[in-house]
């Protein structure tokens, strides 16, 4: 539950200062975790970055007083933050389809997308299998590409480095490095520090580190575990989605801010979908 309260404390911050400067620093230090574990969890929970969840609602606001109001264009946009008149026609149009001088005109057709409410609701039907296990340090190998802070310009970049890599000879080599638990090719994410973010496509293996690929140690954890028979992208982005909303505010543990690590089975190439797991690295949470 207190996740999700922290959460919740964080997109009133955002609410309260769409209008100035939002610090992602402020808002995941009210969520209680770092700044990138924060843009992550957000993007999983409400289904878009956290920059476009901002995007949007500037704009929503700026419609309405554009609507409302005899303010003229560029104020709005000064008092939403955009300097340049350019910039902000393209964000208003991105979220609205016309331009921000159009908007004036009655009759006009905006969109608007009210501030996210997180609460805990009562469901069922959907059970969650999960297992949790107490792990020692392991070491990945395998072949990784440099991710940002930015959310939306990760999720570009993951999909076409599995393609690239699947057609390689560098996947059966990491295929082959695969003699450690958990057994199969995993996708980590790891964030080393805020200019050192990776997404690795390796193995879990005590062999040597072949010429032109990486190895990384992940430190010991508890790992919850779960596993799923779907689409690869949607089962994980589902448990992702649940296992933040569902299993984490009554679990007792915290998100202990890991690598989190997709694990698919080992096969010559890589299908669309079959059985996979995530592992979630959590912690006991503190009492108050």
């Amino acid at each position: 539950m207190e996740w999700l309260k922290n959460l919740s404390n964080a997109i009133d911050y955002i609410e309260d200062n769409l209008v100035g400067e939002i610090s992602y620093e402020e808002a995941a230090k009210i969520a209680c975790c770092s700044t990138y574990y924060f843009q992550r969890m957000f993007s999983y929970v409400a289904g878009i970055s956290l920059s476009e969840y901002i995007r949007r609602r500037r704009m929503t606001q700026a419609a309405f007083e554009l609507q409302a109001t005899e303010i003229k264009v560029l104020d709005v946009a000064l008092k939403y933050g955009y300097t340049s008149p350019t910039s902000f026609n393209r964000a208003f149009q991105c979220v609205h389809g016309i331009s921000p001088a159009s908007a004036k005109s009655q009759g006009s057709v905006l969109n608007a997308y009210p501030p996210i409410k997180f609460s805990v609701k009562v469901t069922g039907g959907n059970v969650m299998s999960y297992r949790v296990e107490e792990k020692e340090a392991m070491r990945i190998v395998g072949i990784r590409i440099p991710l940002s802070f930015d959310m939306e310009e990760n999720i570009k970049l993951v999909p076409p480095f599995w393609s690239k890599t699947i057609k390689s000879s560098q996947f059966s080599e990491i295929c082959d490095l695969s003699n450690q638990f958990p057994k199969g090719v995993l996708g980590v994410t790891v964030c080393q520090s805020t200019d050192e973010i990776y997404y690795f496509i390796a193995a879990a293996t005590d062999k040597p580190t072949p010429d032109g690929m990486f190895e990384y140690t992940i430190p010991a954890a508890t790992w919850v575990i779960f596993e799923s028979d779907g689409h690869f992208k949607e089962s994980i982005q589902n448990i992702f989605r649940r296992f933040l909303t569902e299993w984490l505010p009554f679990s007792g543990y915290t998100y202990a801010e890991l690598p989190d690590i997709e694990v698919y089975p080992i096969r010559k190439e890589r299908p669309q979908e079959g059985h996979s797991e995530v592992w979630i690295a959590v912690k006991k949470e503190k009492k108050n």
